[in-house]
């Protein structure tokens, strides 16, 4: 994982009001990771409620609210484009942060509230990822298989970076950040104009590319 696709989500769940801290600042390749190690983020949400109802599994920034505290795994394999079942029954690290002796190392890194049940916080297991297929049934069978190992919800960083860029003021100067400093610069020479099209069906997104260009 590389430091900008971290980066990408430290801003999303920062901007949506979390606090957010980084599990660990070097990179494990040559041995298995210990438990502490599996987890790349670790997110606290102050203004959550007490009794709210858990979040759907597709997180968008509409679901955040409803999270509490959240182990988040970042897995930017953007050159694999969509985690298919074939990918994921061919990776079976990505599963690891969900064993429970990594559960328990993160639980410790969290406040814990003395009146909740058991006195142990809620965990959210979140995957970061380039996306799932938009087909079916691949995209079914995938939900299936991560809901069957244990993941509470999954993002994709198409959502995160739309929500982010809708954000981004481009009369402010993102100086302590160097990922919405580059995402402000590319918004303001148009490189990142009307971003709200990718959300059309390709067709429609596409014609209506077309008729932005003959209008400008």
């Amino acid at each position: 994982m590389s430091a900008i696709d971290e980066g990408i989500v430290r801003e999303y769940f920062e901007q949506n009001g979390f606090l957010v801290r980084q599990a660990r600042k070097y990179q494990v390749q040559t041995r298995r990771k210990t438990s502490d190690e599996e987890v790349d983020l670790l997110v606290y949400n102050p203004a959550h409620q007490r009794g709210a109802r858990k979040p759907d599994f597709f997180l968008f920034s509409t679901e955040l609210p409803f999270i509490h505290r959240a182990i988040v795994v970042v897995k930017g394999w953007h050159t694999t484009g969509h985690f298919t079942p074939a990918t994921l029954k061919g990776s079976p690290e990505i599963f690891t942060f969900l064993e429970e002796n990594v559960v328990q190392e993160a639980k410790r890194s969290f406040p814990v509230d003395p009146d909740e049940p058991g006195n142990h916080p809620d965990i959210t297991k979140i995957l970061v990822l380039p996306g799932l297929p938009t087909a079916e049934p691949s995209r079914a069978q995938s939900v299936q298989m991560l809901k069957e190992r244990g993941v509470d919800a999954i993002i994709s960083f198409r959502t995160m970076l739309l929500d982010i860029i809708d954000k981004i003021e481009t009369n402010r100067n993102y100086r302590k950040s160097d990922t919405l400093q580059l995402l402000r610069i590319l918004k303001i020479y148009d490189f990142l104009k009307e971003p709200q099209l990718d959300l059309l069906p390709e067709s429609a997104s596409r014609k209506a590319r077309t008729e932005a260009r003959k209008q400008g």
